[in-house]
């Protein structure tokens, strides 16, 4: 009882103040910080002036925030189909989300391979119904199709010359 009174005397942040606590526990997309100040209660003039002021200052940048998640879910081991949508949700333009993709140095191919060793470990698959299943397994991590059919033959091809 006595802790609800102590937060009702507590002045209410103002949404300046509520989106920099947001933002200094990690990146966020503008889009994502709109979302939660209004689910705080702040009035829309007053969101948009806090957005505007935070980009101005460059605390909130959602080409950072894309760069960051960017490297974050390649390291989780997710594809560039999977971290196109996701960023895209975050309210980011296509051209925006292209040119981060292309300018990331990552090898889409080896990436793949590399997460098909880390979850079949190192054997090649033992027919065609597990070399499916390895394909969806890396279709649903969002690598694209050119690319899993490219790592899943080549897993096949490794596997004729070992024998």
């Amino acid at each position: 009882m006595r802790r609800r009174r102590e937060d009702a005397d507590k002045p209410r942040p103002s949404a300046y103040d509520k989106a920099l606590g947001l933002l200094a526990r990690r990146e966020q997309s503008r889009r994502e910080l709109r979302r939660k100040l209004d689910r705080g209660g702040y009035g829309g003039d007053e969101a948009e002036a806090a957005l505007d002021r935070l980009g101005k200052q460059n605390y909130q940048d959602d080409e950072r925030f894309a760069a960051m998640l960017l490297r974050n879910r390649a390291g989780q081991g997710y594809g560039p189909l999977r971290i196109r949508m996701e960023l895209k949700t975050h309210g980011l333009a296509d051209a925006t989300i292209r040119r981060l993709l292309d300018e990331a140095e990552v090898d889409w191919q080896a990436h793949a391979a590399a997460q098909l060793r880390r979850h079949y470990g190192g054997k090649p698959a033992a027919d065609r119904a597990e070399q499916g299943r390895r394909a969806q397994f890396l279709l649903r991590r969002g690598f694209a199709a050119a690319t899993v059919r490219y790592v899943t033959h080549a897993e096949v091809d490794d596997a004729d010359e070992e024998s």
